[in-house]
């Protein structure tokens, strides 16, 4: 059994105000850290407080600038075993280079798997993130690697606007690859299941071909992991709204929101988006169908098991 008192949590630069609000719920203080970078953009940490024998979280998601973000994890974790600490869990609520996972044509990288090489080889213990964007990439670890769901947070929500089977709604799935966590929501929510069939042919593209299942006259709730650009969540409501849907209100873990995204957004037929703050939200990308909710508790309380040596997959719908 891990002593409590020998946790410490701290937050890196990406998103400290969720690094704040994760240590709170998980119960404990944040740690006192400085990060800086120098004048030629070389970072800088420097761990404040003793960290010897001690299980250390640190929080830090990859988003924009991600290379910045993901060196702040490397030489944080560099700074903390060189200090002694027992271990280093990191936990990196939005995962990036998670859609580089695979080779799609000769002499790609796999860059998800350098990550992980990275990460590894940097000394951390344990990686805790939140719907990592292609689910092998857990197996380019050999270490503890555990995959919280974003659905899981978004529930309580639905659960509380909505209640349970409700006749005028029904979850669809942006795509056949996220099938298996949409139809999980959907079976909790006591909620009819439809699908988007659709094709890819480049990046950050895609065309809809059709729609499985019925959303004439329903209310529908549109699940997907990420929204970057926010053409193909945008492209995939209207082909609801043209199937005869009453509403659309969109849902993802994710909010990257790059290139046009707010504008399509506001220009779509979707009356809500809601989005988890695994990123930070920009000032300028706020607009009033964007909805954030918090994932901070549910973060916290994984950090409290792990402290523990509770079940983390008690957290998993």
């Amino acid at each position: 059994m891990v002593n409590e008192t020998k946790v410490k949590i701290f937050t890196g630069t990406a998103n400290p105000e969720l690094g704040a609000a994760i240590a709170k719920a998980a119960g404990y203080e944040l740690g006192k850290c400085t990060i800086k970078k120098f004048s030629d953009g070389e970072i800088s940490v420097v761990v404040d407080e003793s960290v010897r024998g001690c299980d250390v979280f640190f929080i830090q998601s990859t988003c924009a600038p991600a290379n910045d973000n993901l060196m702040e994890i490397l030489i944080m974790t560099d700074a903390l075993r060189r200090a002694a600490a027992k271990s280093v869990t990191a936990v990196i609520p939005y995962f990036g280079y998670a859609r580089q996972e695979r080779k799609t044509k000769a002499r790609d990288p796999i860059s998800a798997k350098l990550v992980a090489n990275l990460l590894t080889e940097a000394g951390i213990d344990r990686v805790l993130t939140m719907d990592i964007h292609a689910a092998q990439i857990q197996g380019f670890f050999d270490i503890p690697f555990d995959n919280l769901l974003g659905s899981s947070v978004l529930l309580p929500y639905f659960e509380k606007e909505i209640g349970l089977n409700n006749p005028e709604y029904v979850v669809v799935s942006p795509d056949f690859g996220a099938v298996t966590r949409s139809r999980k929501f959907a079976e909790k929510l006591g909620l009819p299941l439809a699908i988007i069939e659709k094709r890819r042919p480049k990046a950050n593209e895609s065309e809809v071909m059709g729609i499985i299942g019925d959303v004439k006259g329903k209310k529908a709730i549109l699940l997907d992991d990420m929204i970057d650009t926010a053409g193909t969540l945008c492209k995939g409501a209207a082909a609801i709204m043209k199937e005869g849907a009453v509403s659309v209100t969109a849902c993802a873990s994710h909010g990257v929101l790059s290139g046009p995204a707010i504008t399509r957004l506001m220009e779509s037929v979707m009356d809500k988006v809601l989005i988890l703050d695994t990123i930070p939200l920009a000032p300028e990308k706020h607009c009033e169908k964007l909805q954030v909710v918090t994932v901070a508790e549910h973060f916290g309380d994984a950090i409290k098991r792990m402290a523990t040596d509770d079940s983390v997959s008690e957290l998993y719908i």
